[in-house]
C-alpha cells in the first residue's frame, strides 16, 4: 500500500476482513465480543444507498459503468471518542452497525488485540479456506489445451 501509514494499512485490512465475514459468523463473533464492550452511539445511519460499480474490459482496459449496487453505511462513536465507520455491500443495516462498532473498538489500544483475535483472524482464515477450496474446485475442472504441430511434408 503506497501512501498509507502502517496503522492505516492494518485498519484497512481489518475493515475488509469484517466486511467479508459471513453474516452468521459475524453475528456470533460480535455477540461474544460486545457483551463487555463499551457502548457506541449512532452518529450516522445505518442508511441504505447506491454506489456505481465500474469495471474494466479485460481487467486493464478502459473503465465502464457496470451498474449500481446497494450498500449500507454506518458511523458510530464510543464514549471515549473513537469513531468507527463501515460500508457494507447489501442492505443489512444491523451488519453495518456491528462492523462500525467493531471498527471503533479496534482503534482502542485495550480492544485492538481482542478484535483481531476474535473477529479479524477468524474472518481471514475463513476467507483463505474458501479461496483455497474454490481454487481446488477450479483446478479439478481445468482442461489443458495444447497445439499439435502439423507437418507439411
Amino acid at each position: 500500500m503506497v501512501g498509507l501509514a502502517p496503522n492505516a494499512t492494518r485498519r484497512k485490512r481489518q475493515m475488509e476482513a469484517i466486511a467479508r465475514f459471513p453474516t452468521a459468523d459475524l453475528l456470533s463473533a460480535y455477540a461474544a465480543i460486545s457483551s463487555d464492550a463499551p457502548a457506541a452511539r449512532a452518529v450516522r445511519g445505518p442508511e441504505v444507498g447506491l454506489v456505481m460499480v465500474r469495471g474494466r474490459a479485460g481487467g486493464g482496459g478502459r473503465p465502464f459503468h457496470l451498474g449500481e449496487a446497494s450498500v449500507v453505511r454506518a458511523t458510530v462513536m464510543l464514549d471515549t471518542g473513537e469513531v468507527g465507520h463501515a460500508t457494507i455491500l447489501g442492505r443489512d443495516r444491523e451488519r453495518a452497525r456491528m462492523a462500525a462498532h467493531l471498527d471503533a473498538l479496534w482503534q482502542r489500544d485495550d480492544w485492538q488485540a481482542r478484535v483481531e483475535q476474535d473477529v479479524v483472524e477468524p474472518a481471514e482464515r475463513l476467507r483463505a479456506a474458501t479461496e483455497r477450496r474454490e481454487a481446488e474446485e477450479a483446478e479439478a475442472t481445468r482442461v489443458d489445451f495444447f497445439t499439435l504441430a502439423r507437418g507439411e511434408d
